[in-house]
């Protein structure tokens, strides 16, 4: 099986930071299938797993303070130290300096100018996320900003990155990342986004950026794909989560929620126009 990789730039990572890191392992087990590696050495202080579906890498939950569950999403970088000073002159604040995570990676901890919070990750064993876009696993990030064009001009420069209005939201692309999916885990990936009316560069999509209102605070906001919204819902439900809100596009029908530590996320069931 070949290794997924992401070029500098391109998300790559979501983990959750979950006061209790047993419940939400149970949480998410039920609700995705995920199972579950301690990565941490004996003796560590908190925890770290890493989920998995199918064997492979889809999300990590670590020990965090209570009132501050979320989900953080990772960028990659080639060397974070060197993308800290670069972030910072483009406008971003430093919360944690880069550190090294096991023989996993170096990750820092940042802040956009309007206050988004975003992590870098410089790969060594793990480069991230082993498998996306599939029943039980992160779909995208989405940036939430009162301010999308001065968000836009710094993800820019921070990262190259690229954004089109394609009329029902404003997509974010990497530009080459299609040809580096389609040359290492993806070759049939511009053949099949051609079997339905996929916005042009759609296979450079790394995100998406969506005005928020004044009072919903700038933050990155995870995604998961499912096959069933509503069973989604339903199971969602019954582990003590709160499903805070459902919606129907011509593209997916999707529910935002709130799993029973805090954390809010949003599942996303693929109902492309003509099935």
């Amino acid at each position: 099986m070949n290794q997924r990789t992401y070029p500098s730039g391109v998300p790559c990572w979501i983990d959750t930071e979950q006061p209790d890191v047993d419940a939400a392992a149970e949480f998410y087990a039920g609700l995705f299938g995920w199972t579950f590696e301690d990565v941490m050495p004996p003796g560590a202080t908190g925890r770290y797993l890493i989920a998995r579906l199918g064997g492979r890498d889809v999300a990590g939950l670590g020990s965090g303070q209570e009132g501050t569950t979320a989900w953080n999403t990772y960028v990659a970088v080639d060397d974070a130290d060197a993308a800290v000073p670069r972030l910072v002159a483009a406008g971003a604040s430093l919360l944690s300096a880069p550190a090294d995570a096991g023989e996993g990676g170096r990750s820092a901890a940042m802040v956009d100018p309007d206050g988004a919070a975003f992590r870098l990750w410089q790969a060594k064993r793990r480069p991230g996320a082993q498998l996306a876009n599939q029943p039980g696993t992160w779909n995208f990030s989405d940036l939430h900003t009162p301010n999308p064009e001065a968000a836009m001009a710094f993800y820019g420069k921070a990262f190259g990155w690229q954004v089109d209005d394609i009329g029902y939201g404003l997509m974010v692309r990497r530009p080459g990342y299609g040809d580096h999916l389609e040359a290492t885990v993806d070759p049939d990936i511009r053949a099949r986004q051609s079997t339905f009316p996929a916005p042009a560069g759609f296979e450079d999509a790394v995100a998406w950026i969506v005005a928020s209102s004044s009072d919903e605070p700038p933050h990155w906001h995870v995604t998961f794909t499912v096959a069933d919204r509503d069973r989604t819902v339903a199971e969602a439900g019954r582990l003590g989560a709160e499903v805070i809100r459902q919606d129907d596009t011509d593209w997916t029908r999707e529910a935002l929620i709130r799993d029973p530590q805090g954390a809010v996320f949003s599942t996303s069931q693929f109902t492309p126009p003509g099935g």
